[in-house]
């Protein structure tokens, strides 16, 4: 499969942008070696550059799970190259993609996955104290910064339970900036949120990559919102397709 390009024409600022994320030849099958084995990603090859702010489309079962999941570090590709900010992660051992996940990558998922027993502020702190180990001042104002930024400064000691879908969804995109990470991949941040909320929640996303040349990956089902991307990765059968 060639290499995924948008259509539209880069300026030459554009293309002097480094590579975030690189994947050459990227399979990825379960049950290998057995009669059941089946290939779900076929041969992917594809660049994200810093800054971008790009949608992935496809039908369901069609590969778009599988590919985030190897872009985030989660799972290995069965064969095929990853480079996440510079680093072969094939050469990584557990630890090690843990460390570069931890620190280059945010998560944002459809279920905005916070601690309900603690308070806003203390859900966007969780990525910093998980990565030092403790506690300190430093920590509380960037947490108190970042919920700032997603309109929640009168919310910040509420817990997460008592707020709103649309306020939790904000809470999870200031935990995912937490470590100020350079890929931010967003699995249908959205689809659990009602059209006033979904329109919000990507306005946030939007101005954190404006504004912090964030790489954004946008899995979405919406074409308004896609639409409203830098580009679109359309993934059907487990390839790109135009």
């Amino acid at each position: 499969m060639a290499d995924w390009h948008d259509p539209r024409a880069e300026s030459g600022a554009a293309a002097a942008r480094p590579a975030v994320v690189t994947l050459r030849g990227v399979r990825k099958a379960y049950n290998a070696g057995t009669p059941i084995e089946t290939e779900v990603l076929h041969g992917i090859d594809l660049d994200l550059m810093q800054g971008e702010f790009c949608a992935v489309m496809g039908p369901s079962g069609s590969g778009k799970s599988t590919l985030l999941n190897i872009i985030g570090l989660l799972d290995r590709p069965s064969s095929g190259t990853v480079t996440v900010c510079g680093e072969h992660t094939g050469e990584l051992d557990d630890r090690s993609l843990t460390r570069l996940r931890g620190h280059s990558i945010g998560f944002v998922f459809q279920y905005h996955h916070l601690i309900t027993a603690f308070s806003a502020l203390e859900n966007v702190m969780m990525p910093m104290l998980g990565a030092a180990g403790f506690a300190d001042e430093a920590m509380r104002e960037r947490a108190a910064m970042l919920i700032d930024s997603v309109g929640l400064r009168d919310r910040q000691h509420n817990g997460a339970a008592n707020l709103s879908g649309g306020q939790q969804q904000r809470v999870s995109i200031a935990r995912a900036l937490a470590m100020n990470p350079a890929l931010l991949l967003a699995d249908e941040p959205t689809g659990n949120l009602d059209t006033r909320s979904a329109d919000e929640v990507f306005s946030l996303l939007r101005k954190f990559n404006r504004e912090h040349s964030t790489t954004v990956l946008f899995v979405t089902h919406n074409p308004t919102l896609a639409a409203r991307c830098d580009k679109i990765i359309q993934v059907v059968d487990g390839q790109l397709t135009r």
